[in-house]
């Protein structure tokens, strides 16, 4: 398996259906819930053919299984975002019902998205568990839990412990927290911009449908100006609803910045596992310096600090050159088993940092392209959105001339 995009070389991959479904939860009780149709397709074949179409149903929540798998394996990686559950950032006129047809569609484009991240991203297009969530319909939630990946996932606790109590944090890590705050809130008030604007617009536009009211009425008690009244009156209503297409293809781009508004989240979690693993390594630095120095005592007789056993030598009386020299003995090998592992977790870090850093800057190209397609891309189409009203504003002038 070689290249960046191995999958997409070999197969194609689609979300191509959604359907609506009701079953049995896990505490037995009647639900309704979504299902989505992954079809996989060879690109490439022995003979030069294309094989069959293979498809499979998943459920939401089995994507969800699968993202968390990814995150706990792979760390390093800024994990690609599953699309919102429930809807953000809705206008009036937008449902925010999670079964409403508008909105699984915009859901299931989301993550045939997600997919296609993931097959294209160096490093998680590998993964078998990932193959086996495009190819294996029965058993699929049973072979990832049997990796034990919840097993290794770091408890939330653990995580807000590190983050408050590391010493020296690396700057880089720290600094690119920072800006996962700043773009998450960035692109939150450019969302809530948006939908008040489309509020705004919607209202406009719609309002333009009573010109188109008025004309035809007018047009009815006018002889010479009649024809030219009703044709501009049609311009109208063709005016007030167009504006329906047009925010549903906005919804179009704002789903690519939520996209990226959830990507900062994943950026945060590539920041934690480094806390949690520099916190692992210096807490492992001072167990082993307090070893070191109780050895020291041991062997020189003298206690630098205050200490619980200290107080019992002094209670109790002196422990016998054997005792000492057992104790010693203990200490040492723990010291030794000490330094390997600081060893180790020294290795662990530099690898983590190697890794996480060059993913960070395949995500960044990958932001800034993403981005600014969609910004231009938006703005063309508030361009071209511009234009087509300058055109029934044309169109109704002329019908006014010819009256």
């Amino acid at each position: 398996m070689t290249g960046n995009n191995f999958w997409l070389k070999k197969i194609e991959i689609s979300v191509s259906e959604a359907e609506k479904r009701t079953g049995r939860n896990a505490v037995n009780m009647q639900e309704t819930y979504t299902a989505y149709l992954i079809e996989t397709r060879s690109v490439e074949h022995a003979d030069g053919q294309s094989v069959l179409t293979d498809s499979l149903w998943r459920r939401y929540s089995e994507f969800e299984l699968l993202r968390n798998y990814l995150l706990v394996y792979y760390p390093h990686v800024v994990v690609p975002p599953l699309p919102e559950k429930r809807a953000e950032f809705v206008w009036h006129k937008l449902s925010a019902d999670n079964m409403d047809p508008d909105f699984v569609e915009r859901r299931r484009v989301g993550l045939e998205n997600f997919l296609l991240r993931v097959a294209s991203h160096p490093v998680l297009c590998r993964d078998k568990i990932f193959y086996s969530f495009l190819t294996q319909e029965g058993n699929w939630k049973e072979t990832v839990n049997e990796t034990g990946f919840q097993l290794k996932a770091d408890s939330r606790l653990k995580a807000l412990n590190a983050t408050f109590r590391v010493k020296n944090p690396d700057k880089r890590f720290t600094e690119l927290r920072h800006y996962s705050d700043e773009l998450q809130s960035v692109i939150s008030h450019l969302l809530r911009v948006r939908a008040r604007v489309a509020d705004r617009l919607y209202g406009v536009y719609k309002v333009h449908g009573n010109y188109g009211r008025v004309f035809s009425e007018w047009s009815a008690i006018e002889k010479e100006m009649g024809d030219g009244l009703q044709s501009a009156g049609h311009h109208m209503d063709v005016y007030a609803s167009s504006i329906d297409d047009i925010l549903e293809d906005e919804e179009h781009y704002a789903d690519q910045l939520k996209e990226y508004l959830f990507y900062a989240e994943a950026l945060r979690a590539v920041c934690r596992k480094h806390e949690l693993m520099q916190y692992d390594l210096e807490t492992a630095a001072q167990d082993l310096a307090a070893k070191k120095q109780q050895c020291e005592e041991l062997a020189t007789g003298t206690v630098r600090t205050f200490s619980l056993k200290g107080m019992t030598t002094k209670l109790f009386g002196q422990e016998t050159p054997e005792q000492r020299e057992a104790r010693i003995k203990v200490l040492e090998e723990q010291i030794n088993e000490g330094e390997q592992q600081l060893k180790s977790k020294n290795l662990e870090g530099r690898e983590f940092v190697k890794n996480a850093w060059a993913d960070i800057e395949r995500f960044k190209e990958q932001k800034n392209r993403d981005l600014k397609e969609a910004l231009i891309s938006y703005a063309v189409m508030q361009i071209s959105m511009c234009k087509k009203g300058i055109q029934v504003w044309t169109n109704a002038k002329e019908c006014f001339s010819k009256m």
